[in-house]
Protein backbone atom coordinates (compact mmCIF):
# COMPACT_ATOMS: atom_id res chain seq x y z
CA UNK A 1 0.00 0.00 0.00
CA UNK A 2 1.26 3.41 -1.35
CA UNK A 3 1.69 5.92 1.96
CA UNK A 4 2.80 9.06 -0.58
CA UNK A 5 0.43 11.50 0.96
CA UNK A 6 0.40 13.03 -2.63
CA UNK A 7 -1.53 9.83 -3.57
CA UNK A 8 -4.02 9.61 -0.65
CA UNK A 9 -3.96 13.56 1.05
CA UNK A 10 -6.19 14.02 4.02
CA UNK A 11 -10.11 15.61 3.96
CA UNK A 12 -8.76 18.15 4.92
CA UNK A 13 -5.72 19.22 2.60
CA UNK A 14 -8.05 18.56 -0.65
CA UNK A 15 -10.16 21.78 -0.46
CA UNK A 16 -6.18 23.31 0.45
CA UNK A 17 -5.01 21.18 -2.47
CA UNK A 18 -7.78 22.35 -5.46
CA UNK A 19 -7.53 26.28 -4.17
CA UNK A 20 -3.68 25.94 -5.12
CA UNK A 21 -4.82 23.91 -8.21
CA UNK A 22 -7.33 26.47 -9.14
CA UNK A 23 -4.60 29.58 -8.32
CA UNK A 24 -2.51 27.46 -10.38
CA UNK A 25 -4.09 27.23 -13.66
CA UNK A 26 -5.40 30.76 -13.63
CA UNK A 27 -1.80 32.26 -13.47
CA UNK A 28 1.44 29.99 -12.70
CA UNK A 29 3.43 27.96 -10.34
CA UNK A 30 5.83 30.64 -9.98
CA UNK A 31 2.63 32.85 -8.42
CA UNK A 32 1.32 29.91 -6.18
CA UNK A 33 4.10 29.80 -4.38
CA UNK A 34 4.41 33.34 -3.80
CA UNK A 35 0.79 33.25 -2.86
CA UNK A 36 1.57 30.45 -0.30
CA UNK A 37 4.60 32.31 1.10
CA UNK A 38 2.52 35.78 1.68
CA UNK A 39 -0.27 33.59 3.61
CA UNK A 40 2.61 31.63 5.49
CA UNK A 41 4.01 35.40 6.33
CA UNK A 42 0.95 36.30 8.51
CA UNK A 43 1.37 33.43 11.20
CA UNK A 44 5.59 34.08 10.87
CA UNK A 45 4.51 38.03 11.57
CA UNK A 46 2.11 36.68 14.53
CA UNK A 47 5.24 34.58 16.26
CA UNK A 48 7.50 37.39 15.62
CA UNK A 49 5.06 39.45 17.99
CA UNK A 50 3.94 36.88 20.56
CA UNK A 51 8.31 36.23 20.96
CA UNK A 52 8.11 39.84 21.49
CA UNK A 53 5.66 39.46 24.22
CA UNK A 54 7.21 36.66 25.37
CA UNK A 55 10.49 38.36 25.86
CA UNK A 56 9.04 41.53 27.44
CA UNK A 57 7.90 38.95 30.73
CA UNK A 58 10.93 37.39 30.66
CA UNK A 59 13.31 40.15 30.76
CA UNK A 60 10.92 41.80 33.26
CA UNK A 61 11.28 38.65 35.50
CA UNK A 62 15.46 38.08 34.90
CA UNK A 63 14.51 34.74 33.59
CA UNK A 64 16.67 33.87 30.42
CA UNK A 65 17.47 37.14 29.86
CA UNK A 66 19.82 36.70 33.31
CA UNK A 67 22.30 34.86 30.71
CA UNK A 68 22.74 38.13 28.78
CA UNK A 69 25.37 39.25 31.28
CA UNK A 70 27.62 35.94 31.86
CA UNK A 71 27.32 35.54 27.94
CA UNK A 72 28.50 38.85 27.52
CA UNK A 73 31.61 38.82 30.31
CA UNK A 74 32.84 35.17 29.11
CA UNK A 75 32.93 36.90 25.66
CA UNK A 76 35.32 39.86 27.18
CA UNK A 77 37.43 37.35 28.33
CA UNK A 78 38.03 35.57 25.14
CA UNK A 79 39.00 38.18 23.45
CA UNK A 80 42.11 39.18 21.83
CA UNK A 81 43.21 41.77 19.03
CA UNK A 82 43.66 39.24 16.41
CA UNK A 83 40.25 37.28 16.70
CA UNK A 84 38.19 40.23 16.92
CA UNK A 85 39.66 41.08 13.32
CA UNK A 86 38.72 37.29 12.37
CA UNK A 87 35.17 37.30 14.27
CA UNK A 88 34.65 40.60 12.61
CA UNK A 89 35.72 39.76 9.02
CA UNK A 90 33.31 36.59 9.37
CA UNK A 91 30.21 38.33 10.81
CA UNK A 92 30.33 40.99 7.88
CA UNK A 93 29.54 37.98 5.67
CA UNK A 94 26.19 37.79 6.84
CA UNK A 95 26.03 41.52 6.89
CA UNK A 96 23.91 44.38 4.91
CA UNK A 97 26.33 43.75 2.21
CA UNK A 98 28.12 40.41 2.51
CA UNK A 99 25.18 38.07 2.25
CA UNK A 100 23.30 39.61 -0.59
CA UNK A 101 26.37 39.55 -2.54
CA UNK A 102 27.36 35.86 -1.69
CA UNK A 103 23.59 34.62 -2.00
CA UNK A 104 23.34 36.58 -5.23
CA UNK A 105 25.91 35.17 -6.76
CA UNK A 106 24.58 31.18 -5.66
CA UNK A 107 21.41 32.02 -6.44
CA UNK A 108 22.60 32.88 -10.13
CA UNK A 109 24.29 29.47 -10.44
CA UNK A 110 21.92 27.81 -9.65
CA UNK A 111 19.34 29.66 -11.98
CA UNK A 112 21.76 29.18 -14.63
CA UNK A 113 22.67 25.45 -14.06
CA UNK A 114 19.11 24.73 -13.30
CA UNK A 115 16.93 26.36 -15.99
CA UNK A 116 14.69 27.43 -13.39
CA UNK A 117 13.57 30.92 -11.40
CA UNK A 118 12.50 28.90 -8.47
CA UNK A 119 16.00 29.39 -6.25
CA UNK A 120 15.91 33.29 -7.24
CA UNK A 121 12.13 33.24 -5.97
CA UNK A 122 12.58 31.19 -2.87
CA UNK A 123 15.61 33.01 -1.59
CA UNK A 124 14.14 36.61 -1.91
CA UNK A 125 11.09 35.43 -0.35
CA UNK A 126 12.90 34.50 2.17
CA UNK A 127 15.26 37.23 2.46
CA UNK A 128 12.08 39.62 2.53
CA UNK A 129 9.97 37.50 5.14
CA UNK A 130 13.35 37.48 7.37
CA UNK A 131 13.80 41.23 7.08
CA UNK A 132 9.85 42.21 7.99
CA UNK A 133 10.34 39.72 10.69
CA UNK A 134 14.05 41.81 11.89
CA UNK A 135 12.19 45.66 11.10
CA UNK A 136 9.03 44.39 13.08
CA UNK A 137 10.93 42.83 16.20
CA UNK A 138 13.31 45.89 16.66
CA UNK A 139 10.15 48.49 16.20
CA UNK A 140 7.95 46.51 18.70
CA UNK A 141 10.98 46.02 21.19
CA UNK A 142 13.74 48.65 21.15
CA UNK A 143 16.01 47.25 22.91
CA UNK A 144 19.27 48.80 23.96
CA UNK A 145 22.72 46.80 22.25
CA UNK A 146 25.41 46.03 25.35
CA UNK A 147 27.39 49.39 26.44
CA UNK A 148 29.78 50.50 24.05
CA UNK A 149 32.85 50.01 25.90
CA UNK A 150 31.93 46.48 26.03
CA UNK A 151 31.69 46.03 21.82
CA UNK A 152 33.85 45.54 18.84
CA UNK A 153 33.57 48.28 16.54
CA UNK A 154 32.33 49.02 14.30
CA UNK A 155 29.50 50.10 16.46
CA UNK A 156 25.91 49.49 15.36
CA UNK A 157 22.73 51.75 16.51
CA UNK A 158 19.84 49.72 15.48
CA UNK A 159 17.37 47.96 18.10
CA UNK A 160 19.10 45.02 19.31
CA UNK A 161 16.38 42.97 19.27
CA UNK A 162 16.42 40.28 17.28
CA UNK A 163 19.84 40.00 15.86
CA UNK A 164 19.27 40.62 12.28
CA UNK A 165 22.36 39.10 11.11
CA UNK A 166 21.18 35.94 12.85
CA UNK A 167 17.91 35.54 11.60
CA UNK A 168 18.87 36.45 7.98
CA UNK A 169 21.95 33.94 8.31
CA UNK A 170 19.58 30.77 9.37
CA UNK A 171 17.12 31.99 6.46
CA UNK A 172 19.69 32.87 3.55
CA UNK A 173 21.96 29.16 4.10
CA UNK A 174 18.62 27.61 4.87
CA UNK A 175 17.00 28.04 2.30
CA UNK A 176 20.41 27.80 -0.32
CA UNK A 177 20.64 24.49 1.46
CA UNK A 178 17.60 22.94 1.23
CA UNK A 179 18.03 23.94 -2.90
CA UNK A 180 20.76 21.84 -2.51
CA UNK A 181 19.79 19.20 -0.76
CA UNK A 182 16.85 18.60 -3.73
CA UNK A 183 19.11 19.03 -6.56
CA UNK A 184 22.23 17.00 -5.55
CA UNK A 185 21.87 12.88 -5.90
CA UNK A 186 24.89 12.60 -3.57
CA UNK A 187 23.86 11.37 -0.04
CA UNK A 188 27.50 12.87 1.22
CA UNK A 189 26.32 16.08 -0.21
CA UNK A 190 23.42 16.71 1.03
CA UNK A 191 24.54 16.22 4.94
CA UNK A 192 27.66 18.49 4.04
CA UNK A 193 24.94 21.60 2.76
CA UNK A 194 23.10 20.89 5.76
CA UNK A 195 25.70 20.75 8.34
CA UNK A 196 27.76 23.63 6.53
CA UNK A 197 23.96 25.85 6.65
CA UNK A 198 24.04 25.01 10.81
CA UNK A 199 27.71 25.71 11.57
CA UNK A 200 27.55 29.02 9.55
CA UNK A 201 24.26 30.05 11.31
CA UNK A 202 25.01 28.72 14.95
CA UNK A 203 28.45 30.58 14.10
CA UNK A 204 27.32 33.84 13.27
CA UNK A 205 24.74 34.31 16.20
CA UNK A 206 27.83 33.60 18.36
CA UNK A 207 30.01 35.91 16.69
CA UNK A 208 26.78 38.48 17.47
CA UNK A 209 27.49 37.88 21.36
CA UNK A 210 31.35 37.56 21.00
CA UNK A 211 31.67 40.76 19.59
CA UNK A 212 29.12 42.48 22.00
CA UNK A 213 26.93 43.34 19.36
CA UNK A 214 23.41 42.07 20.44
CA UNK A 215 22.59 40.23 23.67
CA UNK A 216 22.29 36.47 24.01
CA UNK A 217 18.93 36.59 24.31
CA UNK A 218 18.79 38.41 20.85
CA UNK A 219 20.20 35.62 19.41
CA UNK A 220 18.68 33.04 21.09
CA UNK A 221 15.02 34.67 19.53
CA UNK A 222 16.39 34.93 16.22
CA UNK A 223 17.51 31.80 15.69
CA UNK A 224 13.78 30.33 16.56
CA UNK A 225 12.02 32.83 14.37
CA UNK A 226 14.45 31.94 11.73
CA UNK A 227 13.69 28.36 11.59
CA UNK A 228 10.13 29.03 11.71
CA UNK A 229 10.06 31.41 8.91
CA UNK A 230 12.39 28.82 6.95
CA UNK A 231 10.19 25.95 8.05
CA UNK A 232 6.92 27.92 6.36
CA UNK A 233 8.80 28.83 2.97
CA UNK A 234 9.88 25.36 2.22
CA UNK A 235 6.21 23.80 3.62
CA UNK A 236 5.08 26.47 0.79
CA UNK A 237 7.62 24.89 -1.82
CA UNK A 238 6.67 21.74 -0.98
CA UNK A 239 3.06 22.19 -1.43
CA UNK A 240 3.91 23.87 -4.50
CA UNK A 241 5.47 20.44 -5.88
CA UNK A 242 2.66 18.60 -5.63
CA UNK A 243 0.57 20.38 -8.03
CA UNK A 244 -0.18 18.71 -11.39
CA UNK A 245 1.45 22.06 -13.15
CA UNK A 246 4.45 21.78 -11.14
CA UNK A 247 4.91 18.00 -11.78
CA UNK A 248 4.28 18.46 -15.58
CA UNK A 249 6.79 21.14 -16.21
CA UNK A 250 9.29 19.42 -14.25
CA UNK A 251 8.72 16.06 -16.42
CA UNK A 252 8.76 18.86 -19.62
CA UNK A 253 4.90 17.73 -20.11
CA UNK A 254 2.02 19.76 -20.31
CA UNK A 255 -0.69 18.97 -17.30
CA UNK A 256 -3.32 16.63 -17.80
CA UNK A 257 -6.77 18.25 -17.93
CA UNK A 258 -9.75 16.87 -16.85
CA UNK A 259 -12.34 16.56 -19.26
Amino acid sequence: MSLDPAQHPSPAANPLRRLLHAISRATSPHVTLLVILAVGLLPALALTLVSAEVYDSVADADGVAGLDRPALEAALGLRTPALDSAVTGFTNLAGTIGMPVIAGLVVLVMCLRWRSWTPLILTAAAAAGSLLMTVTGKALIGRTRPELADAVPPYESSASFPSGHTLNSIVIAGILAYLVILHVHNRWAKVFAGLAAAVFTFAVGLSRVYLGHHWLTDVLVAWTLGAAWLAVVITAHQLLRRLPEHRAAAQGSPPRRRP
